[in-house]
């Protein structure tokens, strides 16, 4: 007879409570956490080992078989762990699933997790560009279809759930994981991470998207990895909390990952109030929260909040969590938990069902193996996808008129980043982030950009020569976990300093016409590069010598067009101003190349606008464009603010601004603000801007931002064309947090500003919000949209 939880017409509710009534102690444990493994087609499993386990806090696993008999939760990252063909990889992940399903005596799947926040973690899969740049596109829906295409390779792998996406609000470019964000406006953050998460998880919620890293872990101390975060609720709640709450409610985003760091001297990982208050009872969320690779162990390790393992689980599960990732470090002391009374059994059978409710909802129990002949890599459409997000995020900041550039001209790509593959990824793609495991992947679908330069303009018309190295060797270099180096030796940084390769480089600049300069950042965890996760930054120099390098081909008076690359802005300390352009690319991905050399030729036109300020040197962080006030700097000094400010970019056309004109210029409370303007292409070429609509409340009971992004639209127009953008805007996107941890509206005068970029507002006016101040209900209206009506 057939069990009920194995009857795929029973409700969910049943099947999971007839299955927890079947486990023992030891089964249900087995549930709250998961193996890293290395995974073999013949069932000869061994644990990974190497450098990562010693943050992790990881022991080794003893007579695996046996544990596995147990069951297990989750199988961290088996294709994103070692170099394997995704084939061999997923012949392994079903070979142990076989043993899970068929050789135990309850038969549960466990489900399989990867990084997908760039493409999916996996040899040979799509290398996406960075968060950075799906927000520079500033086309929300773009995003979605890029990370339904990220979920289609994952799916094809049997992958079910995803590490991604970061809603981190960026305060301080200086940290190294401000690569990984969407950028400084926690609206923007929210808007994308929305589509992100519809996009990756599908209309069936069939794959788990992952919402990280919850909460305020991008506003660190001095921007440096895993430091305290000072916060009281009302900013956390109104900047960092907001993405978060938009995704759950708007996308029903199915995990959330808790941050490293503690907030007010509370770790995330034993957060109550955050993890099961607020994000279950209050916002309604019904998926999985999952540990962030060994902040468990952190309680008792770093934080000092605990004496032991077996006190950091219970306190981690009782607080929320579900499941511990990406071993049992903690986990595996439950039963000693539960015999010393530091968690019942009935918060056990809790998380545990679950944990089980995802995994029926999930149809693993039905659909268990992926089939190893439909893998799904690099297919057409994702190629494409990457392309085009590569292509409109690419942001011109300056341009003299060099560019485009002139049919025929001879041109020298000059600079460490204009060659080298893996300065055109982010930290979580799959070649780079091997390097901390000392691996090696050739990234060979990666198309450089004086490659793609070559093909463009031809083999004859462009020389090369690659100036200096930020870094000569790619290797695991000084890994600290969390960023605290008291008692450990510390290793020389691996940056280069060697300045015998410029002489060269400016004699190829001399013999040509235009130097395509290509200089940034190299992405790698824990040192093994310049950005990236504890990869933080002192300053917002190029890192190494690149500047003695910019500054010899600038003194070569040929005109020099900077194309930066990376994943936080950089300063050319003072060649702004000279050099002829400066392009931003962010880490545009395996499409990178051809992205640029479609830009730089003018085949296609520079969309991207800025979502983060640049400030003006490092003493300005943090820094970003939605500060209080005096955040800009007492007395405004020449290095405080930013030099390119969010929302900025040039394109090859002008654009005018017609007037505002609005519906009703007093809205009631619970209403909406409606307001119209008419934009024209005033250039010569065909273009596209971003129109964005900013607020300021002009009195309110508690300090507000000097404004604050709420609605934007890209319009693509002819020379001459004029369009009319209506906006709607609810006013409960007028909301702050006040001091009783609720969101508000007041009533007052609101000033709406429109313009290129926050700090080019070209229209204003004034709208009276009416009626008695309302507390917002849970489903309040998160989303502005704007209506294009063409002119005749």
């Amino acid at each position: 007879m057939t069990a009920i939880y194995q009857d795929p017409q029973r409700p969910v509710a049943e099947r999971v409570a007839d299955l927890l009534a079947r486990m023992t102690p030891e089964e249900k444990f087995a549930q709250m956490h998961a193996f890293w493994l290395i995974l073999s087609p013949d069932g000869a499993h061994r644990e990974r080992s190497d450098l990562s386990d010693s943050f992790s806090g990881a022991g080794q696993l003893s007579d695996l078989n046996a544990r596995l008999q147990r069951g297990i939760g989750q199988i961290t990252r088996p294709l994103g762990t070692h170099v394997v063909e995704a084939q061999d990889g997923v012949r392994a992940t079903n070979r142990l699933q076989k043993t899970l399903v068929e050789e135990t005596r309850l038969g549960i799947p466990a489900l399989f997790h990867e990084e997908c926040l760039v493409g999916l973690l996996c040899k040979g899969a799509t290398l996406f560009p960075s968060p950075l740049n799906y927000a520079s596109a500033w086309d929300p829906q773009l995003v979605g279809q890029v990370a339904a295409a990220i979920g289609e390779e994952a799916r094809s792998t049997g992958c079910r759930q995803g590490l991604a996406p970061v809603l981190d609000v960026s305060r301080d470019v200086r940290w190294g994981r401000t690569e990984e964000t969407f950028g400084e406006d926690p609206w923007l953050v929210g808007v994308m991470a929305t589509h992100f998460v519809k996009g990756l998880q599908g209309k069936q919620r069939d794959l788990l998207a992952t919402l990280k890293h919850y909460v305020g872990h991008s506003f660190s101390e001095g921007g440096r990895n895993h430091a305290p975060v000072h916060l009281g609720f009302c900013e956390l709640n109104d900047t960092f909390l907001l993405p978060f709450e938009m995704a759950v409610k708007l996308a029903n985003a199915g995990s959330v990952m808790p941050a490293y760091h503690d907030i007010d001297n509370q770790p995330s990982h034993s957060d109550a109030f955050l993890l099961t208050t607020l994000l279950r009872e209050r916002w309604g969320f019904d998926g999985i929260i999952v540990a962030d690779y060994g902040g468990v162990s952190l309680l008792h390790q770093h934080h000092g909040v605990t004496h032991d393992a077996a006190e950091s689980a219970a306190l981690a599960f009782n607080a929320g969590l579900d499941i511990e990732l990406p071993k049992d470090d903690c986990a595996q002391h439950l039963a000693q938990a539960v015999e010393r009374g530091l968690i019942s059994m009935h918060k056990v059978d809790e998380i545990v069902g679950r944990l089980l409710t995802e995994k029926f909802r999930l149809g693993l129990f039905e659909q268990p193996y992926a089939d190893e002949s439909r893998i799904n890599l690099q297919s057409a459409e994702a190629r494409r996808l990457a392309r085009e997000v590569a292509t409109r995020s690419i942001t011109l900041l300056e341009n003299n008129g060099v560019l485009p550039l002139k049919p025929a001209q001879r041109v020298a790509v000059i600079g460490p980043t204009a060659n080298d593959p893996l300065a055109l990824l982010s930290g979580y793609s799959f070649p780079v982030h091997l390097i901390i495991s000392d691996m090696l992947d050739q990234a060979s679908q990666v198309v450089t950009p004086l490659q793609a330069l070559r093909a463009a303009l031809g083999e004859d018309r462009v020389s090369y020569a690659r100036g200096c190295h930020i870094i000569e060797q790619r290797m695991a270099g000084a890994p600290v976990f969390p960023g605290d180096s008291a008692g450990k030796p510390m290793q020389q940084s691996p940056v280069s300093q060697d300045l015998s390769l410029i002489p060269q480089a400016v004699t190829v600049a001399e013999q040509s016409e235009v130097i395509i300069a290509c200089v940034g950042d190299l992405a790698g965890l824990f040192q093994s590069g310049t950005v990236g996760e504890g990869s933080d930054a002192e300053s917002l120099s190029l890192p190494g010598v690149q500047q003695q390098l910019l500054e010899a081909l600038v003194a070569t008076g040929k005109p020099v067009v900077v194309v930066m690359t990376g994943g936080r802005p950089y300063n050319l300390g003072g060649l702004e101003e000279r050099v002829a352009a400066l392009l931003m690319a962010w880490a545009p991905g395996q499409e990178g190349g051809p992205a640029l050399a479609d830009v730089l030729t003018g085949r296609a036109e520079p969309e991207g606008r800025l979502v983060l300020s640049v400030p003006k040197s490092a003493g300005a962080m943090p820094y970003y464009y939605n500060h209080k006030l005096k955040s800009g700097g007492t007395p405004f000094a020449f290095h405080f603010g930013a030099r390119y400010p969010f929302g900025y970019g040039k394109s090859w056309t002008t654009f005018s601004y017609g007037p505002l004109s609005f519906r009703r210029d007093e809205v009631a409370i619970d209403g909406e603000i409606e307001v119209a303007l008419d934009i024209t292409n005033s250039g010569q070429r065909a273009g596209s801007e971003v129109v964005q609509l900013y607020v300021r409340d002009k009195v309110a009971s508690m300090v507000r931002p000097v404004q604050e992004l709420k609605a934007f639209q890209r319009v693509r127009l002819a020379p001459g064309e004029t369009a009319r953008l209506t906006f709607f805007l609810p006013v409960d996107m007028l909301n702050f947090t006040s001091r009783e941890g609720e969101r508000v509206v007041e009533p007052g005068e609101f000033e709406i500003q429109v313009g290129a970029s926050s700090a080019d507002i070209r229209q204003r006016g004034t709208v009276q919000v009416t009626g008695a101040l309302r507390e917002l209900p849970s489903n309040w209206r998160m989303l502005s949209h704007c209506e294009i009506g063409r002119s005749l």
